[in-house]
């Protein structure tokens, strides 16, 4: 029997960012399901506060060059990558000169958000993809970590819904205690817009805070994780009320067996 392909998707993974929940799971869940007997690949934005030197970052050529317009403008999009060698593990990083190199994550020195999250969530979602299809390799189930990766759901849907490559693709979406405060600008669903995509679906959309976004990822995921113990309870209602599949908090050391049976579960 062909092994089960899953995709990850994080906003953050250790050793490349400082520690957080998100980073550890998404560095001990991926390597777990791999010893599971399940095949993986794992992408992160490429940070500018993450040392390339220090962590072996290079650019893969055959992947990279790629122009991705946003509001109009190009954005080149460049994929690194690094190994964790004591986990037999490769990890994909999307990089653009414009989105990030500044020398911080989703906040800046002094904890607020940047201004052009949108954007830079928009190409890394559109840049993962991208590159999966360079890859030629389809996943049976792409699970998502953090509100950063959410657009990767919104194009498997609005942009993607009948290539191929993804016809088979379940989206499973983990909801973190990382929301961010206040809305974004009047001008996402024009950030969004892409040649393709499924433009009635995409003006039906009401997207403009944290809120608003856990939601439209549920309402377009086929499971939902509690990643978090404490999660904004009108998202945690909401996810609940849903009717899909959801898999509650558990503990970060079950949470390998717990992710790969409802994978599983996901799949049939």
């Amino acid at each position: 029997m062909e092994k089960s392909k899953i995709l990850y998707v994080s906003q953050a993974i250790m050793p490349y960012l400082s520690e957080s929940e998100i980073g550890r799971i998404c560095r001990i869940l991926p390597q777990g399901i791999l010893e599971k007997g399940k095949e993986i690949r794992t992408f992160m934005p490429r940070f500018g506060n993450i040392n390339e030197r220090r962590n072996q970052l290079h650019e893969v050529i055959r992947l990279s060059g790629l122009n991705i317009i946003i509001d109009d403008t190009d954005h080149p999009l460049i994929i690194k990558v690094a190994s964790i060698q004591q986990a037999r593990m490769q990890i994909y990083f999307i990089d653009n000169d414009d989105f990030f190199h500044r020398k911080s994550d989703v906040y800046d020195a002094s904890g607020a958000d940047q201004p052009d999250n949108d954007e830079r969530a928009i190409f890394f979602a559109r840049g993962v993809l991208e590159t999966t299809l360079k890859l030629r390799w389809a996943p049976d189930i792409i699970h998502c970590h953090g509100w950063f990766t959410s657009f990767i759901v919104l194009f498997i849907r609005l942009l993607m819904k009948d290539d191929p490559h993804f016809a088979n693709s379940k989206i499973v979406m983990s909801i973190y205690d990382n929301g961010f405060p206040g809305k974004w600008d009047g001008r996402l669903k024009k950030k969004l817009f892409v040649e393709g995509i499924d433009k009635k679906a995409l003006n039906k959309i009401d997207v403009d805070d944290y809120q608003s976004l856990c939601k439209m990822v549920i309402d377009m995921s086929d499971g939902i994780v509690q990643g978090s113990k404490d999660i904004d309870a009108d998202v945690l209602a909401y996810a609940q009320a849903s009717g899909k599949p959801f898999l509650p908090y558990t503990a970060e050391d079950q949470l390998v067996e717990a992710c790969n049976t409802f994978y599983d579960t996901i799949r049939k």
